[in-house]
């Protein structure tokens, strides 16, 4: 360790990433983050997302530790508040009961502190009107426990971050592919990095891993998550291609969690191979609970009422992506029109109208219009009209006598103008990863942490499993990060006083 330039090496420039570089920074001296992207694409996924985070809350009051909220706005909005014991249920739910409870347990417990701890850094939070409440005789409710948003989506907290990072010291390379670990029996001692084609060792005392998952490598995604996977697109960032996990893995870390699952959505069925920044997040079409799917063959596959969008969208993905053709359409009247989401008016959009059903069934492109036109009609007839519409609650209004019926929001489609939109799978992020203890050290096969390696985002595993509630992976990052930030620079420390001891 002799000559070792650098306390903290931070692998990544995402959320996870330039968190656990400022966690770092709040006790060490010489941190480097490393990312893979040049400066115009860096960020990660953080830079695709819509900046929102789940966090634990007790009405306004909490949230105006974080939020400057007007009077007005307090008064005009009903925030509700959400419990740890609701974050809790919510993970094991939608995890099918199979998330780590000791790393669930945190990531709930510090959810809260640490979105307080990014608003001391200097980040900027706003509630997020526009994407998780809907206004009811004139005051707004927000429905699913996600209320906290970053100013400016995820681009702005990518910037906030980054130059809140600057202004500490931190030094960011860009276009800097992480290679290896430098590792021995003794644990993790730095990185070879390839930058400006050339391949250098960079020693330091720890290292943060934080370069999100795999989702951007084909021939990944076939080996781990199946055949057809290799045909989905990717939300985010072209440069999360498992590079850190594999890092990891040859130095002896053990891997953990959903290695087949991902956080897979409804995506323009259009949209390019990989994210764009200048759309950002607006590929993809969430307000299917509205409406219905029809696939290939004219039919319903899926039950587009379960639950709150927040608690189905990530696993949807997966869904459309099984069907014939990888394909769908969303399909919606009048009635619903004002509550779809911005993302449906956007110009890249593969987009029909029409007056008639019958005139719609015949524009979607690649669908068996008889088929689609004898399933709406099914479905118009075994809508519960008597249960009223609530788009703030599971409103119970459903379909009966279905082969799949629709738990809520059922409405029938007779109100021209009908409209429907090509989806397609839009692959977030995946799963499966590295395992951690509780301190964010990465452990290795052999059961111990191994000395100087830390991570934390995407590409740790067993926090999600099969699905995820929205909002959580910005959390998620934000916790960890904070925590293998801080645990690494202790580490660095250690090893300088032992260097001093020794000396």
């Amino acid at each position: 360790m002799s000559g070792a330039h650098w306390d903290v090496i931070v692998v990544g420039g995402g959320n996870a990433a330039l968190c656990a570089a400022l966690s770092a920074r709040e006790s060490a001296q010489r941190v480097l983050v490393l990312e893979r992207a040049p400066e115009a694409e860096a960020g990660g996924n953080s830079r695709f997302t819509a900046g929102l985070m789940r966090i634990v809350y007790n009405g306004a009051d909490d949230l105006g530790r974080l939020i400057e909220l007007s009077r007005e706005e307090i008064e005009r909005t009903d925030f509700g508040t959400y419990t740890a014991d609701q974050f809790l249920d919510d993970m094991a739910r939608v995890t099918e009961y199979r998330c780590d409870p000791d790393l669930t347990e945190i990531l709930v417990k510090e959810s809260f502190p640490t979105a307080r701890w990014m608003r001391q850094q200097g980040l900027r939070f706003t509630a997020a009107w526009g994407r998780q409440a809907f206004k009811i005789e004139g005051r707004f409710k927000f429905w699913g426990g996600l209320t906290l948003e970053a100013v400016g989506g995820g681009p702005g907290l990518v910037e906030s971050l980054t130059q809140i990072a600057k202004k500490r010291a931190i030094e960011i390379w860009y276009s800097a592919r992480a290679v290896s670990l430098l590792a021995d029996d003794a644990g993790v001692h730095g990185v070879v990095v390839k930058r400006a084609g050339k391949t250098t060792e960079v020693k330091a005392k720890a290292v943060v891993l934080a370069a999100g998952g795999f989702q951007a490598n084909a021939e990944w995604r076939t080996r781990y998550l199946g055949p057809g996977w290799d045909l989905a697109k990717v939300r985010g960032t072209r440069f999360n291609t498992g590079d850190a996990i594999r890092m990891a893995l040859e130095a002896g870390a053990a891997p953990v969690g959903n290695w087949s699952g991902c956080h897979a959505v409804a995506w323009e069925r259009n949209a390019p191979e990989f994210g764009d920044l200048a759309v950002g997040d607006q590929f993809q079409k969430h307000s299917y609970p509205w409406g219905i799917y029809i696939n290939a063959e004219g039919r319903r596959f899926v039950d587009e009422g379960a639950d709150f969008r927040n608690y189905t969208y990530a696993k949807y993905g997966r869904v459309i992506l099984s069907q014939p053709g990888q394909f769908a359409w969303q399909v919606f009247d009048a009635k619903v029109k004002s509550q779809l989401r911005d993302e449906y008016r956007i110009k890249q959009v593969t987009k029909v109208t029409a007056n008639t059903l019958e005139e719609l069934v015949a524009k979607l492109d690649d669908v068996n219009a008889d088929a689609a036109l004898k399933e709406i009609k099914a479905y118009n007839a075994a809508v519960r009209t008597d249960i009223p519409f609530d788009p703030n609650v599971k409103d119970g209004r459903c379909t009966q006598g279905l082969a799949i019926n629709k738990s809520n929001w059922a409405n029938t489609l007779d109100t021209p103008p009908f409209e429907a939109y090509a989806v397609t799978c839009g692959i977030t992020f995946t799963f499966g990863g590295l395992r951690i203890n509780t301190g964010a050290q990465v452990i290795s096969t052999d059961g111990d942490p191994i000395p100087g390696l830390y991570a934390a985002g995407e590409l740790v595993g067993g926090i999600f499993y099969f699905n995820y509630p929205g909002g959580t992976g910005l959390t998620n990052g934000s916790v960890f990060g904070r925590i293998a930030g801080a645990n690494a620079a202790r580490a660095a420390q250690s090893v300088t006083q032992s260097k001093r001891v020794a000396g």
